[in-house]
């Protein structure tokens, strides 16, 4: 699954610069692909859209912290467990249960931004 932050976000920032995949953004800031990964050219997201990686893309939340879930991949790869959740003190990182996803899927988006 990928890791998604609640509306019971406290804004407080702890969990941004935790992510090994610079994924988490502040509420109402574009993202790319390219910020935090090795990712140059095009990068083919989830539904198969396509974009330049360091194309920015609109906020996927206003008002709150939120987990890119492209470049997500609850840290496998780097660590045991989602930092972001580890440093959450009101504990609003959590499993997106509408984002399953196995071990491998996590492992290959991984190596993906990380090549």
């Amino acid at each position: 699954m990928a890791i998604f932050i609640t509306d019971e976000c406290i804004n407080c920032g702890a969990c941004e610069p935790e992510c090994p995949n610079n994924a988490i953004y502040e509420g109402g800031v574009e993202w790319a692909v390219s910020e935090g990964t090795t990712v140059t050219g095009q990068y083919t997201l989830e539904g198969e859209k396509v974009v330049a990686a360091d194309a920015p893309n609109a906020p996927v939340e206003e008002d709150f912290y939120f987990i890119v879930p492209d470049k997500c991949t609850e840290c496998k790869g780097f660590h045991e467990e989602p930092q972001c959740a580890a440093v959450c003190p009101v504990d609003c990182c959590v499993p997106d249960p509408d984002r399953e996803e196995t071990d491998e899927v996590l492992l290959a988006r991984q190596a993906r931004l990380h090549a």
